[in-house]
């Protein structure tokens, strides 16, 4: 199956003090897919999905070396502008951090600081975006109230919201399902095969089962190694290494 590439790793190395996290990783994501990284607690999965936003370099003694293109400039580059590079990725982290504002105010907040003034433009896309969310039907007679109010499940949607309110072209979540009830959980899984239409979705995992509900694409990592990488029908039913077929069955945590 042919994907077109939107995020290319090149020989990624990273460091925390001598601690090596990632070795040597390359590999392509595709666009406008649902990538999935998968493998067990601290193989190294935040770091590879934090090293596409480059908010690994907020970590004291961090090294990084290799390249991370992203539409074929390389954010890894001392040169490239990271506000610039940010811009282009959402991020959802497992626990939801809502502004300490409005509901409509925590949307708009990305537009307004991009210089959007216009009230009636905010209000076509604090709308658009909660429903992108799948938030909408839920807050359109509230949207005055503090995000504080919300559910925790619905503060995720609406971080995921405020994200996609700035134009990205790349949703990361890190986990972001963890922390949600199994309705809640559902309800941005459906989101986020919704979204896949217009953006790059790459999501860190611990659960295989929602990998495989999701995943087009599967990351397979291991003690900081890439061991398999494919689309998601390949790696879970037919792993051509031996660890895959162990983590997948179970075998290996």
């Amino acid at each position: 199956m042919d994907y077109q590439t939107h995020i290319s790793v090149q020989n990624l190395n990273v460091h925390y003090g001598n601690q090596q996290v990632l070795k040597n990783i390359t590999l392509n994501i595709p666009d406008r897919k649902i990538t999935a990284i998968i493998g067990p607690s601290g193989c190294g999965k935040t770091t590879l999905l934090k090293s596409f936003n480059r908010l690994i370099d907020s970590v004291e003694g961090v090294k990084v070396s290799g390249q991370v293109l992203v539409d074929d400039e390389n954010i890894l580059d001392p040169k490239t502008e990271v506000t610039h590079i940010r811009k282009k990725m959402g991020l959802l982290l497992q626990k939801p951090y809502p502004l300490p504002m409005s509901i409509y105010d925590n949307v708009a907040y990305g537009p307004r600081i991009h210089g959007m003034k216009d009230k009636k433009r905010l209000d076509e896309i604090v709308e658009r975006f909660l429903k992108k969310a799948s938030l909408w039907d839920e807050v359109k007679e509230r949207l005055s109230q503090p995000a504080s109010m919300l559910s925790v499940g619905q503060q995720q949607r609406l971080c995921l919201a405020r994200g996609l309110a700035v134009e990205p072209e790349i949703i990361l979540g890190d986990e972001p399902t963890s922390a949600l009830d199994p309705q809640s959980s559902q309800r941005i899984e459906h989101a986020f095969i919704e979204l896949k239409q217009d953006y790059t979705i790459v999501i860190v995992t611990h659960i295989l089962r929602q990998a495989r509900r999701m995943a087009d694409y599967v990351v397979f990592l291991y003690l900081g190694e890439l061991i398999e990488h494919g689309p998601a029908w390949d790696i879970f039913n037919n792993p051509k290494q031996a660890l895959t077929r162990e983590y997948i069955k179970g075998l290996i945590s």
